[in-house]
C-alpha cells in the first residue's frame, strides 16, 4: 500500500476541490515530507495517476490574470471515496504496515465514526496478539522425565521461572517496532475520543 495515495486522496477530500499546490502545502504542513515519501514530484504524479484511474476528477481552470498556463483542480470521485476508506480501514487493522502508512491512517482516524474506529483498533490488537503468539509458542517435546519441554530446550518447561522469562523475552523481541508503541492504541481514544500526536499531524477536521 502507498501512503502517498491515502494522503493525497485525504487532502483533496477535505478541500472538496484542490489544485496540486494546495495539496502539496497541506502535506508539508502535516510534516508528511519528514515521515513519508510525499515529495513534490510524487504528489503531482499521484494526482495525475489517480485522475487517470478515475479516483479523482480533473477540472481545467482558466489561468489567473497574471498569465500562465491553466491550473488543474482535482475533485474526489465516488470511486476515489471508496478507495480512500479502503486504504484507511486496511491500514488501521494491519500491524505489519510501514510507519508512514500507519501514521497517515492514524491521522485520518477522525474521518470514521468513533464506534468503527474503536472496532478497527481492537481488531488490530487481536491480530498483533495472534501474530505474537504464533512466533513465541514453542512446540512441546518429551523431556525424559515424563513431562514436556520446549523444542531445543531439554529439561526446561514453559511453566518454570526460567522458561517463563525466556518466553517473555522472546515475545518482547518478536513484536515489530511499530507494534511496540501501539499494542494498546485504544486507550487514549477510548477515554477521550482523541488520538495523541504531533502539533501538525493529524490534520484538523474540515470545518
Amino acid at each position: 500500500m502507498s501512503a502517498i495515495r491515502l494522503l493525497v486522496l485525504g487532502a483533496v477530500r477535505q478541500h472538496g476541490r484542490a489544485h496540486g499546490y494546495q495539496v502539496r502545502n497541506d502535506l508539508e504542513y502535516w510534516g508528511a515530507h519528514e515521515w513519508s515519501n510525499a515529495k513534490p514530484g510524487s504528489i503531482y504524479h499521484a494526482l495525475k495517476q489517480m485522475a487517470k484511474q478515475s479516483l479523482l476528477h480533473a477540472h481545467e481552470v482558466a489561468p489567473s490574470t497574471a498569465g500562465g498556463p491553466p491550473r488543474t483542480e482535482y475533485e474526489i470521485t465516488d470511486r476515489g471515496e471508496d478507495e480512500f476508506f479502503r486504504l484507511l480501514r486496511e491500514s488501521l487493522v494491519s500491524y505489519d504496515q510501514k510507519t508512514d502508512m500507519q501514521s497517515a491512517a492514524i491521522g485520518f482516524l477522525v474521518e470514521l465514526p468513533r464506534s468503527e474506529a474503536l472496532e478497527l483498533l481492537r481488531e488490530r490488537i487481536r491480530r498483533i496478539g495472534a501474530w505474537r503468539t504464533s512466533v513465541t509458542v514453542e512446540p512441546a517435546v518429551p523431556d525424559g522425565d515424563g513431562g514436556t519441554a520446549p523444542a531445543g530446550r531439554p529439561g526446561r518447561r514453559p511453566g518454570t521461572r526460567l522458561g517463563r522469562r525466556r518466553l517473555a523475552a522472546r515475545a518482547a523481541r518478536a513484536v515489530p517496532p511499530a507494534g511496540r508503541a501501539e499494542v494498546h492504541p485504544i486507550g487514549p481514544l477510548g477515554r477521550t475520543g482523541r488520538s495523541s500526536g504531533g502539533t501538525r499531524w493529524p490534520p484538523p477536521c474540515p470545518g
